[in-house]
């Protein structure tokens, strides 16, 4: 007769197994958000190549959509696996960093010549060096704030700059510096994807329980805006968030507090350090 303590031991092994399979295991719901992401952003350089700048700018736009949703059904569905994390990360490289940098380089830089696809090229990078990062850096930065501008705002902001070109909304002064008005918004938005800046995630829910109600007059205000001229509207949001990183780093500076992202990397390299000491 199996005694209680087997009993037990054998269902520990069961439950173990069981959790090892699951975190192996593909699920279809999650992945298939992930694979409509990448779709999209496929979709958009075929669009793209063939001078469909409007479409190619807005099917980036629908990609950051799927790509918000996979994390959150997997999260409510409790179908959370490596395979899935690894999955996002590669469609993110492609979706926010191949994509737009292909999308914007066909749509001006290459008037630029090899400094066009040169930039180009370097915004890829950056998105490639960005992901990189964050995966590993994950569980050491506070889930407040970003370290530098999260990929998907980059993209936004460069193929915003592309859709408010095709939409025509483009002032007549700026259209002879379009290439070079494309290559710095390109630029900094790939250089700041691997700087330090802290840019405000809106994870954390207790903000917003403290917003007062004037917030939600704006917010009103807002969909209206977006609403009547959707590119423009867009594309000015994104280039405020992209610069807000860059704002509170200045103020936590001014005010003599530390950079949120570089304290929360001192602590874990100062717990790194002490961990040999102390064993």
């Amino acid at each position: 007769m199996t005694s209680p303590n087997t009993r037990e031991s054998l269902s520990a092994i069961s439950q173990r197994r069981l959790q090892t399979v699951k975190s192996k295991s593909i699920y279809v719901l999650p992945n298939a958000f992930t694979a409509a992401a990448l779709f999209a952003a496929f979709y958009g350089i075929i669009a793209a190549m063939n001078g469909d700048f409007q479409t190619a700018a807005v099917s980036i736009f629908f990609s950051m959509l799927f790509d918000g949703m996979d994390g959150r059904v997997a999260r409510l569905t409790h179908t959370q696996s490596e395979f899935g994390v690894q999955m996002d990360s590669l469609a993110d490289a492609v979706s926010f960093g191949v994509a737009p940098g292909l999308i914007v380089y066909k749509y001006s830089l290459m008037n630029l010549g090899k400094v066009g696809w040169a930039i180009a090229f370097v915004y890829c990078l950056c998105a490639l060096l960005r992901l990189a990062r964050f995966n590993c850096n994950v569980g050491v930065v506070s889930k407040n704030y970003f370290q530098g501008l999260p990929s998907p705002a980059a993209a936004a902001l460069v193929c915003g700059f592309v859709w408010l070109g095709a939409d025509g909304h483009f002032p007549v002064w700026l259209e002879d510096y379009k290439a070079v008005t494309a290559a710095v918004i390109t630029l900094y938005a790939g250089l700041t994807m691997v700087s330090n800046a802290p840019f405000f995630s809106g994870k954390s829910y207790a903000v917003v329980k403290t917003l007062p109600f004037w917030f939600i007059v704006v917010a009103s205000l807002l969909f209206v805006v977006v609403s009547s001229s959707p590119s423009l509207a867009i594309f000015v949001l994104f280039c405020l968030y992209a610069l807000s990183g860059y704002a509170y780093g200045f103020w936590c500076w001014w005010k003599g507090r530390p950079n949120p992202i570089q304290a929360d990397i001192a602590k874990q390299q100062a717990e790194a350090a002490e961990a040999p000491e102390e064993a």
